[in-house]
């Protein structure tokens, strides 16, 4: 049976979550590592834009947005509180994140500056979310935590130190849950970079749901970064 193929990046933060809904929802796929300073031509051939993730799916159809990604794998349209939520962390937040970890980048204001902005934009937000419930939209981890964990992981990476000594308790415990659990452990294996003629890596290998039925949603808005 052909798979799904999925070009991915092990560290960045848009492939994980691709990955994270992937294999929450069991889709056995072929995995092709891809070193972003050599794309891959069968990559570009389907993607141009050259970003990763990219889902090819058997009948050729290609999901090359993140999130689209997982609206498939997952069969779940966001609701207009997980559509806020994500579309604030991809958005406003994340700039501020590239802005945070490069601020040598960005030498109009300092690192300190891009944290404290983060801090009131989004993660005072989360925190307090989260100390109302054990997951951003109720007592279930879902697309949404998906979505925004992988970044929030970013952030909290910056500066471990001042992240683990930072008054949001609440949301340290939910981004520890998140990167000890088992799911988020399998998702961060490492694979060599993929190159033609490579025999496929099976990501998700054995019993799973395949999910031929599943209908890819409406593009959403491009991933801002690869």
């Amino acid at each position: 049976m052909l798979l799904p193929i999925l070009y991915s990046f092990r560290r960045c933060p848009y492939a994980i979550r691709a990955r994270l809904a992937l294999t929450h929802a069991q889709v056995p796929l072929e995995i092709r590592e891809v070193l972003l300073r050599h794309k891959p031509p069968a990559m570009l051939a389907i993607s141009p834009k050259g970003t990763v993730p990219v889902l090819q799916l058997p009948d050729g159809q290609v999901i090359d947005e993140s999130l689209d990604i997982m609206k498939w794998a997952l069969q779940q349209a966001d609701t207009p509180a997980s559509h806020a939520l994500i579309a604030r962390n991809d958005g406003p937040f994340k700039a501020l994140l590239d802005r945070y970890k490069y601020p040598e980048r960005h030498p109009g204001q300092t690192a300190a500056d891009y944290r404290e902005q983060a801090i009131e934009l989004c993660i005072q937000d989360l925190n307090r979310r989260l100390t109302d419930s054990p997951c951003l939209l109720g007592n279930q981890p879902g697309l949404t935590d998906m979505a925004i964990a992988p970044f929030i992981r970013q952030f909290a990476q910056v500066d471990a130190d001042w992240f683990a000594s930072a008054p949001f308790p609440a949301l340290q415990i939910w981004l520890n849950r998140f990167t000890e659990s088992p799911l988020f452990i399998s998702v961060m294996a490492k694979y060599p970079a993929w190159q033609e003629g490579d025999a496929p890596i099976h990501f998700i290998d054995g019993p799973g749901v395949y999910a031929g039925q599943r209908q890819a949603p409406a593009p959403q808005a491009a991933d801002s970064a690869p």
